[in-house]
């Protein structure tokens, strides 16, 4: 899960002074390095729509803000994502993906195997990574969309990149 740092990287380059999370061990490396970064306002979230309103005040205060979240988190944005397009203000968001590859919880396939077809129909323009080393290139473009482009920007980010999980562990 290295590529965390990739995707911090990117975050640093682009200007971005606020990250939105809600705690996700996928995003566990990125997370750490946010909060850990003086420069960086990390603000962890109760609900991943709370994320949506953070990036607009962040853009209007001047400020770039960054999402993370859980695929399962998109379907709590799915309306605030609304705000969006109607306020059109950037937002970028990294997504780690659920409901794809070994996953064992059932409660996560519906969003998993929707989200990508969710985010479009919401205005969002969407890519996908699955190769570890693509990530900081991706990342980049997602930011470069975002805040150069003035668009809604999402980099998912396959679960063939994240421990498997089951509910022992």
């Amino acid at each position: 899960m290295e590529w965390g740092n990739d995707i911090y990287k990117a975050v640093k380059e682009a200007g971005v002074g606020q990250v939105a999370y809600v705690p996700d061990a996928g995003h566990k490396i990125l997370i750490n390095a946010c909060i850990a970064d003086n420069d960086i306002k990390a603000v962890s979230l109760t609900t991943e729509e709370e994320g949506v309103a953070l990036s607009a005040g962040a853009w209007l205060g001047g400020d770039k803000c960054v999402m993370l979240m859980q695929s399962s988190g998109v379907g709590n944005c799915i309306n605030m994502l609304s705000l969006i397009e109607t306020c059109r203000f950037p937002f970028a968001a990294f997504v780690t993906m659920r409901g794809q590859w070994h996953e064992f919880n059932p409660w996560q396939m519906p969003m998993g195997t929707t989200t990508k077809q969710a985010l479009e129909t919401a205005g969002c323009l969407v890519d996908e990574v699955e190769n570890p080393a693509d990530v900081g290139a991706k990342a980049a473009a997602t930011l470069h969309k975002a805040f150069v482009g003035q668009q809604s920007a999402v980099l998912l980010l396959s679960q063939r990149m994240v421990p498997i999980k089951t509910f022992g562990k």
